[in-house]
């Protein structure tokens, strides 16, 4: 999904905010250099399933698509949050894609080789539960014949499974990649483990970044389930003992490890739900540094940088990214935002002093 490092595409490149909100911009490379001994990298290893469903619904005769945009209960592939669309696909921009037809609890749908029922009509028209028939690994394979990675409109041609997989993907629970990760590469985690930078991962069921509809996207993220390994929770205890920076490579991470917070600024081991929404009241606890993509006031993606820098430092940096010419996230620039004072508390972890 990624296509930075395309021979069409000009060299990614990387905005890096410091703890005092200055602002310097380097190629993407640059990412090997910037972290000190004892910093910790923390990445998302969910794999991306392939969550637009196109079919029929059969009490209106018409195309319906669903794009799946959550767990009902995690890990069980029979039953998920859906939006809904009409007629077309993404090469619609998804704001101006029409409306599915009246939908009702109890209606059926025909999902290519698979059978689904509407069990609930949530709080929007467009907001489904539906439960999908068969066995797991009916629906597994289901999945996997007929569904299509979601895509935007932004990238014209059709998106393989493998294009929104990360390098480090391994369980299939994220409905959208998370998209920062596409910044990792073997060759960037050599350079950090030779220079006793640590790597963990956790897992978190990344959701869809927009609907199209204004309501419903001023209610994104959905809750969102997540899993922390014992190792994980371990490396972040040792990280902040030695005084070690916790970066967090995309949204997701940081919302999966502020919700699993503990008292001493570390993680909860386990699996948890990811119901908080960080934003500018929020006091991070073990995040000290992001790595995200571009992103545009307004999105939550957006709201979740005011959690790491004033409005100041964030309300200008829209036009010097525009003015230097980066490009959204799907095209692999990305941005190293450090988490700054904000108001007369200042937090601790300075970031900037230990930048190489």
């Amino acid at each position: 999904m990624i296509a930075a490092d395309r021979p069409d595409r000009p060299a990614a490149r990387l905005c890096v905010v410091d703890d005092r909100g200055q602002t310097r911009h380097l190629p993407r490379a640059a990412l090997a250099t910037l972290l000190a001994p004892g910093d910790l990298v923390v990445a998302n290893d969910a794999a991306t399933l392939p969550a637009s469903l196109h079919g029929w619904h059969h009490e209106s005769e018409s195309p319906i698509e669903l794009r799946l945009a959550g767990w009902v209960t995690p890990g069980d592939p029979t039953r998920f949050v859906a939006v809904a669309f009409g007629a077309g696909d993404h090469r619609i921009r998804t704001e101006d894609r029409p409306a599915p037809p009246p939908l009702s609890a109890g209606d059926p749908l025909a999902l290519g080789p698979l059978g689904a029922v509407i069990e609930r009509v949530l709080d929007h028209p467009r907001l489904i539960q539906l439960h999908v028939l068969g066995t797991r690994d009916d629906v597994l394979a289901g999945l996997a014949r007929h569904g299509r990675p979601i895509q935007y409109a932004h990238v014209p041609q059709p998106l393989a499974l493998w294009d929104v997989w990360t390098r480090i993907a391994a369980d299939p629970v994220a409905f959208e990649p998370p998209s920062a990760g596409f910044a990792l590469d073997w060759a960037l985690l050599a350079a950090w483990r030779r220079r006793g930078i640590g790597f963990a991962t956790l897992t978190h069921a990344a959701g869809i970044s927009s609907t199209g509809d204004p309501a419903l996207d001023r209610r994104l993220p959905f809750d969102e389930p997540y899993r922390i390994p014992e190792r994980t929770a371990a490396a972040i205890a040792r990280a902040k003992t030695v005084g070690g920076r916790v970066v967090a490579i995309g949204t997701t991470v940081v919302r999966a490890l502020e919700a699993a917070v503990e008292a001493n600024g570390t993680a909860r081991v386990g699996d948890g739900i990811a119901a908080n929404r960080i934003g500018p009241a929020t006091r991070l606890r073990v995040v000290d540094a992001l790595l995200t993509g571009m992103h545009q006031p307004g999105e939550s993606h957006f709201e979740l940088l005011r959690a790491f820098a004033p409005d100041g430092v964030l309300d200008r940096l829209p036009a010097a990214l525009t003015a230097e010419g980066y490009r959204g996230h799907e095209f692999g620039d990305v941005m190293l935002i450090e988490r700054q004072a904000i108001g007369s508390e200042r937090r601790n972890g300075s970031a900037s002093a230990k930048a190489a």
